[in-house]
């Protein structure tokens, strides 16, 4: 009997799912009004922050790299916007600088990666540091205020009653979900991710589309920092410590394979809210911090566990997450 036809695989078909469910079905039993109106809507503006990078990180990770700079270039991103608002008074110029600070990190990484063949591991780890330390150098080592209001309402604000940074979260899953399952942009990436060779001989161009994939990553973590710094109303170089982790996290649970080739859009959801949903629960249990990190790391190292099982058959491969890799790499999967 194969992996697939078993028991244990027709189980591990839906296991993301069947995790989410049950997480849901048990936290509204233990904890007093996790079904609340009120921390519903606490709980989607927390994951936030977590679904908006991770829905590039998907990207990343379904071509066979990994980016464990975000979470750097989320705080500086937010200390370029805050410190170019102080200085000119310009929320515009502000967020334009923020935009740019993680754009030139991403595209940096990307180079990096592409042109002089370094492990993504390594680079974007090398990164993580240098990018942790200019984010306090910009700052001078503290928090910098933002003197203009207005600029508070892209954290603050709502339309249709909704916050401004759900409906970022909401336009990335659909923005990015459409792009890596229904472009040619995202077959390229799966092929790549599948088999990296055999995408270049097809004619992919592999390295442009590596640059532009971790560029993308880099944007995305500079929108999110500029979120974050309104949300809190300051630069802090220190923020955002971890974040990699429970992005990456959030993926792998949601079926995004760290082997490449693999990954969609709704399995990321599930995962992010899977994440969401047990850091909500311990803060609502009061769960001291130390043992939050105990709980953060077993997720992760589950997730890991999960992804190997899955990739050595043990487990199958959740139908919403099993897009159909490129039977053949024809002409038309040679366009970025």
């Amino acid at each position: 009997m194969s992996p697939k036809t078993s028991p244990i695989g027709r189980a591990g078909a839906f296991a993301p799912l069947l995790i989410f469910v049950l997480l849901f079905a048990a936290l509204s039993i233990l904890v007093p009004d996790f079904f609340g109106i009120r921390n519903m809507r606490g709980l989607i503006l927390s994951v936030t922050l977590v679904g908006t990078i991770a829905t590039t990180m998907m990207l990343v990770l379904a071509l066979r790299e990994v980016d464990l700079s975000v979470g750097s270039i989320t705080a500086l991103s937010g200390v370029v916007c805050a410190v170019t608002i102080s200085s000119s008074g310009s929320v515009a110029l502000g967020v334009v600088a923020g935009l740019a600070a993680g754009l030139f990190i991403g595209l940096a990484n990307g180079l990096i990666v592409a042109k002089l063949k370094v492990n993504s591991l390594i680079v974007t780890l090398a990164m993580m540091e240098i990018v942790r330390g200019l984010a306090f150098l910009a700052s001078g080592g503290e928090a910098v205020s933002i003197p203009a209001e207005r600029f508070y309402e892209l954290g603050s604000g709502t339309f249709l009653g909704i916050n401004y940074p759900i409906w970022i979260m909401l336009f990335s899953f659909a923005l990015f979900g459409v792009l890596l399952n229904r472009t040619v942009f995202g077959r390229n990436i799966l092929a790549i991710g599948g088999n990296p060779e055999a995408a270049r001989l097809a004619g992919v161009p592999v390295d442009r589309v590596r640059i532009a994939v971790f560029a993308l990553q880099g944007l995305i973590a500079g929108l999110a920092g500029i979120v974050l710094a309104a949300r809190i109303t300051s630069g802090q170089p220190n923020t955002s410590l971890g974040l990699e982790l429970a992005v990456i996290s959030a993926c792998v649970l949601g079926g995004v394979s760290l082997a490449g080739g693999v990954g969609t859009i709704t399995g990321v959801i599930i995962g992010v809210f899977i994440m969401g949903a047990a850091q909500n629960a311990l803060n609502l249990l009061d769960v001291p911090t130390f043992y939050q990190y105990v709980v953060r790391g077993g997720i992760l190292l589950a997730a890991v566990i999960f992804d190997r099982l899955r990739q050595t058959g043990r487990l199958g491969l959740p139908a919403f997450a099993r897009p159909a890799r490129p039977s053949s790499l024809t002409k038309e999967t040679t366009t970025a």
